[in-house]
């Protein structure tokens, strides 16, 4: 429909904001020329392609445009502060908004001798929302009442909608019933169909006019609402979610484990396909499925051992309906492990044919159907074809829920797999230009690495917040984690927090309320700084008990996670293990970097608190959290604990183990990596917020040293829960992500040394379970307020003379009640706030990742002090060498020992 020689029509310059308002860019007037002397002019049109040259009268709509002197109004450019500076064009009240918002749209301004001066097409998801808020309460998708489905979908641009309909027991290459679809006012199409529809497949057949084609199409799409599939996603499937047929006893009759308080949470991020995959132990054809988890395992008996030690949380990676993973198993092209284990640890060759079948493997993060579990993820594939994953999908949640374990969901609403008219797109199928973040020029956002999703729009919001509910309704999860969350609103955080606590024990079966959320609150991309809205973003979500996970303690833990892998941080030997490739223009400044990293590290043990004071190693002084610099940021940004996730690795970058190879001198003994590793481990675990382990930390797992194994296949993903092999010299990572480091990553493959033996991984591991009881036995541990730790915790030698490079001490007063004020020690008045802690008057803890005993001197007394009875009666001998002293305490190397003081 686009005039052949006028190709700026099919760039969308303008938005139409309202029903009466257009914004258009000033810039893209010509210099010295006043918008205020052109003719503007609206065109649209059902069919006929729009050519603003051809003289009146035109076979299109058109309306005169009068220009606004003051510009975009205030409670408007409010809401988009990115176009404000645009100029504002009004619409007349007659123009056929309904109508007009079919067809292909233009913008035109004229010089009054009638010369065209600019032409263009327009954004329309502020007038889209405006005009069709109705549809922000619709039930979209599939709506059963008394086994008859009613389906709806929302397509307010389409000119037509039909529903296209596989009988269940039809042939997908058969020609499906064509069903006619009525629009409803709020833009939303819908059809009420028969009992006997239980279990069809079926398509949405949507004509809508697509600017990138510049005409009318009828797009076959599947329902972004799609609960249950047919195998690789072709079709949607009918499936009532309350079906008792889909409801395995175990999962029915299990509750979800209690969380007294969201500080308590200790979570384990696990791939789903990983878990069992490797694991003999589980029926080989359960392996890398859902139903895996109802297996007994070496897989079960590690999370049930990790549970009974004080975790709580597995959160998942994504399990909704990604568009990478071939579902056919016999479809899925990977290499023999015999052939992979042929070649040297150092050797390319594994990679090049990981890299040649990656559509065997995948993290998840390449969302297509939000509503439906992954189909790769089913144990067969007639439980992958249609509702049998729905089942599967519940024995997981109702397993690791009867071993004492809640279950935390990845959500990926920030991107989708595809846009436009690609195959795996959905959402820009059935409302063209309206779900994802559009440039200037109307072209889609990809700072995420794929189209971005404007959650900011409201029915992408409504997407979110209904994918969550259903998830949490239909399959009793009980936590989100938000992938890249500063890319949406806090405004959308808050309505999915809305949307879960509006559900109840006695309508929904689950206390929405208990559902906890956090995600990645990094600040970049076109949404950065709050450029188009407040960010779900760290140090904005204050109040809200939504966390954000924080990088402050991680990088300052393991050193710069970009650039030179070998860049050395608290935890991993700067200064005091000098691995001799601390870069040239840091080499003066690494004693200074290392009292940075300290500080740090200590104001992560105290919740990354804003407010929290302390005397600071690098600066010499007492100062505030948000006083601190973290890269040009403020390090401390949280209101309370409950709004930091402290981790030191998850799936993303090196695991901790790989990281601790990268960044050790090469000749540290393998025992000395295993105390690292735990001390690394102590540093997130026995801090004041929340904490995240990635699944096989505790067992030194290695990826190969790959920093990006999303598609990395089960060979560099392998997780090993016999104890016996940790992953390590698997061959050289994958190049595309790590090919410019393989002259730094081949010797140390090739290394046998730093490949630990069974009975290292066994010992990582039973000292991973003290720490875990050491954080559940002491509730100083987990402090539930801002006010508390800032009483109860400090850092006795911070910025002193009594501080060691490289060593950190922090001691916790236990005489203090929840909010911060001081109790007698024989009296525990009625109806106050409980102690911080019933058993220990103090707790002090000393880090000591340093290569070399410890006497570290405090300016306390220390009669009455001895080694918490954990570490007493733990698998560790090293830490039972540590003495208390009149003046403070002798710690063994690279050892963290917790002494308490008992009432």
């Amino acid at each position: 429909m686009f005039a052949a020689d006028l190709p700026e029509l099919a760039v969308a310059r303008g938005h139409w904001l309202r029903r009466g308002l257009i914004a258009w860019p000033a810039d893209d007037l010509p210099a010295g020329v006043d918008p205020a002397e052109l003719d503007w002019v609206l065109h649209w049109s059902m069919s006929e392609p729009i050519d603003p040259r051809e003289p009146e009268p035109v076979p299109w709509g058109t309306a005169v445009l009068r220009p606004l002197s003051d510009g975009l109004p205030d409670q408007v450019a409010r809401t988009v502060p990115h176009l404000r500076g645009h100029l504002a064009l009004h619409v007349p009240d007659w123009v056929p908004v309904e109508e007009a918002l079919c067809g292909q749209l233009a913008v035109s301004a004229h010089e009054p001798s009638g010369r065209l001066v600019l032409a263009g097409a327009l954004q329309l998801p502020g007038v889209l929302d405006e005009v069709y808020a109705a549809a922000a309460d619709a039930t979209l998708g599939v709506d059963w009442r008394r086994d008859v489905p009613t389906l709806r979908v929302w397509a307010p641009t389409a000119q037509r909608v039909r529903l296209l309909l596989w009988g269940a027991d039809d042939s997908l290459d058969e020609p499906p019933q064509a069903l006619p679809m009525t629009r409803r006012p709020d833009g939303v199409w819908e059809l009420t169909g028969a009992v006997s529809w239980r279990g069809a497949r079926y398509r949405f057949e949507v004509t809508v006019f697509v600017g990138e084609y510049g005409r009318v199409v009828s797009n076959q799409v599947t329902d972004p609402y799609s609960v249950a599939l047919t195998v690789n996603s072709t079709h949607s499937v009918l499936a009532d979610l309350t079906d008792p047929a889909f409801a395995p006893a175990l999962w029915a009759g299990t509750p979800s484990p209690p969380l007294a308080h969201p500080v308590d949470q200790v979570i384990y991020e696990l791939h789903v396909r990983d878990f069992s995959v490797s694991d003999a132990t589980v029926p080989k054809e359960l392996r890398g499925s859902f139903a895996a988890f109802g297996a007994d395992s070496n897989g079960m008996a590690h999370l049930r051992r990790l549970a009974q030690a004080g975790l709580t949380c597995v959160q998942l990676l994504p399990v909704f309906d990604n568009a990478s993973v071939e579902e056919r198993p016999d479809q899925r092209e990977r290499p023999a492990k015999r052939e992979l284990r042929a070649f040297p640890a150092n050797s390319p060759e594994q990679q090049a044919r990981i890299t040649q079948a990656a559509s065997a493997y995948n993290w998840g993060y390449d969302p297509w159907h939000y509503f439906a579990p992954e189909g790769s993820y089913a144990a067969t594939l007639a439980s992958a074809d249609g509702p049998g994953r729905i089942a599967e999908f519940r024995t997981m949640v109702g397993s690791l829920h009867a071993i004492g374990l809640r279950v935390v969901l990845d959500m990926v609403f920030n991107h989708t797999a595809s846009a436009g008219q690609d195959s795996h797109s959905v959402l820009d199928r059935i409302v063209p230009g309206y779900y994802h973040r559009l440039t200037g020029c109307g072209e889609v956002e990809t700072s995420t690495c794929c189209p971005n999703v404007a959650t900011e729009h409201l029915m992408a919001q409504k997407l979110m917040v209904d994918a969550c509910v259903s998830w949490a309704r239909h399959y009793r999860v009980d936590g989100f984690r938000f992938d890249l969350m500063a890319h949406h609103s806090r405004d959308n955080l808050l309505a999915v927090r809305a949307g879960l606590d509006a559900l109840t024990v006695a309508a929904d079966g689950v206390d929405g309320r208990a559902i906890t959320l956090y995600g990645e609150g990094w600040n970049f991309g076109e949404v950065a700084d709050n450029a188009r809205f407040v960010q779900a973003s760290q140090g904005q979500l204050g109040g809200t008990s939504i966390a954000t996970f924080s990088d402050r303690l991680r990088d300052a833990v393991r050193g710069s996670g970009f650039g030179d892998p070998r860049i050395q941080g608290f935890g991993t030997g700067l200064v005091t293990a000098d691995n001799g490739h601390v870069p040239e223009w840091n080499r003066t400044g690494s004693g200074e970097r290392l009292a940075s990293d300290t500080d740090l590290v200590q104001l992560g043990l105290a919740g990354t608190l804003r407010s929290y004071r302390f005397r600071a190693n690098s600066l010499r002084r007492d100062v505030r959290g948000d006083e601190l610099d973290y890269h040009g940021r403020q390090a401390g940004y949280a209101d309370q604990p409950d709004e930091v996730i402290s981790y030191v690795d998850a799936h993303d970058n090196e695991t901790l183990f790989d990281a601790l190879i990268l960044k050790l001198p090469v000749d540290t003994p393998m025992r000395d990596r295993v105390r690292l590793n735990t001390v690394c481990l102590a540093l997130a675990t026995l801090g004041q917020s929340p904490v995240l382990w990635h699944a096989g930390t505790d067992l030194l797992r290695s990826k190969s040293l790959d920093r990006n194994s999303y598609s990395s296949g089960d060979w560099f993903n392998f997780l090993d829960f016999s104890m016996t092999d940790n992953g390590f010299a698997a061959g050289l990572p994958p190049e595309r992500d790590n090919g410019p480091n393989w002259d730094i990553l081949r010797p140390l493959l090739a290394n046998p040394a730093l490949k630990p033996a069974p009975e290292d991984i066994r010992f990582a591991h039973a000292m991973a379970l003290d720490l875990l009881r050491l954080r559940a036995s002491t509730p100083l541990f987990r402090l539930r307020t801002a006010a508390a730790i800032e009483a109860a915790v400090s850092f006795p030698v911070s910025g002193t003379g009594q501080q060691l490079p490289g060593v950190a001490v922090m001691a916790i007063d236990g005489t203090l009640s929840q909010d911060g004020s001081r109790l007698s020690r024989s009296v525990t008045p009625r109806g106050t706030v409980p102690q911080l802690d019933q058993g220990f008057e103090r707790v002090v803890v000393v880090f000591n990742p340093t290569p070399g005993t410890v006497r570290q001197a405090v300016p306390f007394g220390t009669d009455g002090m001895t080694l918490h009875p954990v570490q007493a009666a733990g698998i560790d001998e090293v830490v039972r060498q540590a003495v208390v002293e009149q003046a403070g305490f002798v710690v063994p190397a690279r050892t963290v020992a917790v002494f308490v003081q008992t009432r």
